[in-house]
């Protein structure tokens, strides 16, 4: 079993309310690729940011965990859903809009895999499609890595997630889940999770020789920067 596998069935009891996430990638979809009919989703996990987008979509999703995907499907019957790696996926189509969010790309051990996903990105999008992605920046992932562990409870169960960070790009998230089965027995469901974190004048340096950077934001509506919490990018395919 991959990772996510264990946690899939809490992610969305524990992920929080990704509706706002949804509405700021419509608004970069009205302002920047107004008339778009198709989007794709890497690592769609279990399909809430796609649900969150209407249905003035045809969407298509893809994800390295079978675990998340078949939640995805109970919650986006119609959608085309495969499981594929976005490190080296092909589906031999184009879409208007691409998307990677939830700091889904930071899963990426290497950049030389960050690179392959952009290739992929490329080949993807229809000329003048927009890409939309976020990542924790290496300030963050520093940040939560000389944080306490973080403790959410849950419909009973008991979420424990501490970051350790190596103090150069590496983090890894160690989250369990103590599942309550009845009175006091519980039941550990544990995972492992590495982000790497990258420099956001090297993403850039990557993207710019086939794609145009459209806007940049963090979650304060500023210019991001390497200790910002996020960095909210879209990008342009050129013509």
């Amino acid at each position: 079993m991959g990772a996510y596998g264990k946690f899939a069935r809490f992610y969305d009891l524990v992920n929080g309310d990704p509706d706002a996430r949804s509405r700021q990638i419509l608004e970069n979809i009205s302002k920047h690729r107004p008339g778009a009919t198709s989007v794709l989703e890497l690592g769609c996990g279990t399909g809430a940011i796609l649900a969150g987008l209407g249905s003035g979509f045809t969407v298509t999703g893809l994800d390295l965990s079978q675990e998340m995907l078949t939640y995805a499907k109970r919650r986006l019957p119609s959608a085309r859903l495969h499981h594929e790696d976005m490190t080296s996926f092909s589906l031999g189509e184009k879409f208007d809009v691409v998307l990677c969010v939830f700091d889904t790309l930071n899963h990426v051990e290497t950049f030389a895999g960050w690179r392959n996903v952009f290739e992929g990105v490329r080949e993807h999008l229809h000329a003048g499609g927009i890409f939309v992605f976020d990542v924790n920046t290496l300030g963050r992932l520093r940040q939560l890595g000389e944080m306490a562990p973080w403790v959410h409870h849950f419909e009973g169960n008991t979420l424990i997630m501490d970051v350790e960070f190596d103090g150069h790009n590496m983090s890894r998230w160690d989250i369990r889940v103590f599942e309550r089965q009845y009175d006091d027995h519980f039941v550990l469901h544990h995972e492992s999770i590495p982000e790497l974190g990258v420099a956001l004048a090297q993403i850039r340096d990557a993207l710019e020789e086939h794609f145009d950077l459209l806007d940049a934001t963090d979650p304060g509506g500023f210019e991001p920067n390497d200790d910002s919490s996020r960095a909210y990018f879209v990008y342009q395919l050129r013509d």
